[in-house]
């Protein structure tokens, strides 16, 4: 397949021009023009690249990309994951925001979804889009069997804290570093969140507040998305599609 046909078919899928997000999106390094094999990874540290390009990866998809805030020099650790791209004639395509609120493939539909959950709403706008998804359960379904799923069909929570009650009945879920969110979610009257990552400041929210949550780790909870992504890719173009992990463990 054609780079340029793929990648007007992400960024148009995705949205990927119309969502402001804190540095540019969509294809930061033009590699090769034709795409067989696509390697998706949560980041794109150098470890990361190496690990896609020994699966002769043709298009690198990625959460997070090399782009971030003010223009960086091309020198060291960061000037030498540029050659090795570059050299390489390897693609990179990252979706960031993008991702974590799409409503087929994002990180958040997608973690609702392989917990059991169904999305009714959507919440915690981020420039000025809503990436985070509320799922209502009227007849309640007990918190540890939603730990239970996410260990099951994600990966280990980092930390659980079962502070609410024991059968939840809405959910709030929230990829990536969402802690400070925790007060906006109850607000919203949700008595469960699964997010990410938490901080020594964050640590005891959810007591002090009386609910149930879940930090499954800032990576783990944004596998997710670059799996279905890639999985959709894969399906609709007859592409070769690989993930690569490699946690961080926060």
């Amino acid at each position: 397949m054609q780079r340029d046909e793929l990648v007007h078919y992400l960024n148009q899928y995705l949205r990927i021009d119309e969502i402001k997000d804190y540095g540019p999106q969509g294809l930061q390094i033009e590699g090769r023009s034709e795409v067989n094999t696509i390697v998706g990874a949560v980041d794109s540290h150098l470890p990361c690249v190496e690990a896609a390009l020994l699966h002769e990866a043709d298009l690198m998809l990625v959460h997070h990309g090399i782009m971030w805030g003010p223009a960086r020099l091309l020198s060291g650790h960061y000037g030498l994951l540029v050659r090795t791209l570059m050299m390489a004639h390897l693609n990179l395509y990252a979706a960031h925001l993008a991702l974590d609120g799409h409503p087929e493939v994002g990180n958040n539909v997608e973690l609702a979804r392989r917990l059991g959950l169904e999305v009714s709403d959507w919440w915690a706008p981020f420039n000025g889009v809503k990436i985070g998804v509320i799922a209502a359960a009227t007849q309640g379904v007990s918190f540890a069997h939603l730990v239970d799923r996410f260990a099951q069909n994600v990966g280990r929570p980092n930390i659980v804290q079962p502070f609410g009650a024991p059968a939840s009945t809405k959910v709030a879920i929230l990829s990536g570093g969402g802690a400070g969110e925790i007060e906006a979610a109850v607000a919203l009257g949700c008595d469960t969140i699964i997010t990410g990552e938490t901080s020594h400041v964050h640590y005891y929210d959810a007591q002090n507040l009386g609910v149930n949550v879940l930090y499954g780790g800032h990576y783990t909870s944004e596998t997710v998305g670059v799996q279905a992504l890639g999985e959709h890719l894969a399906n609709r173009f007859n592409l070769s599609f690989r993930f690569v992990d490699l946690p961080t463990g926060v």
